[in-house]
């Protein structure tokens, strides 16, 4: 198995568990699209989401056009006690901007986390960058306590950098590489871990030795430039020397030892 081969198989497993956690299903049934190409893979999730979404159109947007003639707490309250996170999640694309951010910074950071579990961060960008860094810190939090970072990852690539920078406390360092290991915007990964404060590369390759986290570190490792790559290497460089050993196994059994690549430049020695 070469180096290319080993990353795009594990960036497909990504994606398997993004699609089993779309369908509420568990990964292992639908191990068969392991070798699926990665790309192929999200398109069809894509379309899932798509298909759940345009259901019954016409009766959600006439739902939220009524709810333009709510005052903001009264639509809140309903959404939380009578919506509830899935059907909140349905309309959020379709409601006025300003309407939706006024009853996010309303609701619960638990129903917020429900609601952003559903939600399709495609079709309600505008409202996930215009929400208060507090509430989304706040969200986040509940997030982080479920240990979902799939639900983390999708909203990475919309949300502004100051809002990022205010989340990036309340995410472990082993967080930090699972949520960039499964975010969709590859092309997003160099940057979002450039907003990372240097100090805590080490903290993240340790949390990759301690928590069996090398293959996804290898992945992140594909899509990072030159100095975010130097530093996640420096700190595993600095681990101690079974630790690196272990981590040049992992990488040996990946194949990504057998070609040109960071990863071989890192343990190869």
């Amino acid at each position: 198995m070469t180096g290319s081969t080993a990353l795009a198989e594990l960036e497909a497993r990504a994606e398997v568990d993004k699609l089993a956690r779309l369908l509420r299903t568990e990964p292992e049934r639908l191990e068969f699209l392991a070798g699926v190409d990665p790309a192929d893979v999200r398109r069809f999730r894509e379309q899932v989401v798509d298909t759940l979404f345009d259901a019954h159109g016409g009766v959600l947007g006439r739902m939220a056009g009524a709810s333009r003639l709510l005052p903001g707490a009264v639509l809140a309250k309903i959404a939380e006690r009578v919506f509830g996170p899935l059907l909140c999640a349905r309309i959020a694309g379709l409601v006025d901007v300003s309407r939706g951010v006024d009853v996010a910074r309303r609701l619960p950071p638990a129903f917020l986390a429900d609601v952003a579990a559903e939600l399709d961060p495609r079709r309600a960008g505008e409202i996930i960058t215009r929400i208060p860094a507090p509430t989304v810190v706040a969200v986040a939090r509940e997030l982080v306590a479920r240990r979902d970072w799939i639900t983390i990852s999708r909203f990475f690539d919309r949300l502004p950098d100051p809002t990022v920078t205010a989340v990036l406390p309340v995410i472990p360092d082993a967080g930090l590489l699972r949520i960039a290991f499964v975010v969709d915007a590859k092309d997003r990964i160099d940057h979002v871990l450039g907003l990372v404060p240097a100090e805590r590369f080490p903290g993240m390759a340790a949390a990759a030795a301690r928590e069996g986290l090398w293959p996804a570190t290898f992945g992140v490792l594909t899509h990072l430039g030159e100095a975010n790559r130097r530093r996640l290497l420096d700190a595993v460089g600095e681990l101690d020397p079974e630790v690196r050993a272990d981590a040049a196994e992992h990488a040996r059994a990946l194949g990504l030892l057998a070609e040109p690549g960071p990863v071989r430049d890192a343990l190869g020695g």
